[in-house]
């Protein structure tokens, strides 16, 4: 039951990164949750078939970290030149 309500989230985040494209604040959040998702299949996983073994789970924690944080940067940095977060004001093709 647990296992499949994970999937759902992930395939939920995957659904909502694909449509919603037109805010980079949207594009982060969908994500992270996506992060989320995996973060907790990772640790399901960790305890059912590695008996509590979370050095994965710590390792893969600080680069979801690391990418959310690089995330807010960009985000940062987008508002102060273009003053807002829509990806159509960045000229892209």
């Amino acid at each position: 039951m647990n296992l499949a309500l994970f999937y759902y989230m992930f395939i939920f985040s995957v659904f909502s990164f694909i449509f919603i494209r037109k805010h980079l604040l949207l594009c982060l959040l969908s994500l992270e949750f996506m992060v989320l998702s995996l973060l907790f299949l990772i640790m399901l996983y960790c305890l059912m078939f590695f008996s509590m073994n979370f050095y994965l789970y710590v390792f893969m924690m600080t680069f979801y970290v690391c990418e959310g944080v690089l995330g807010l940067g960009v985000l940062v940095s987008m508002i102060r030149f273009h003053g807002n977060d829509y990806m159509n004001s960045l000229f892209l093709w």
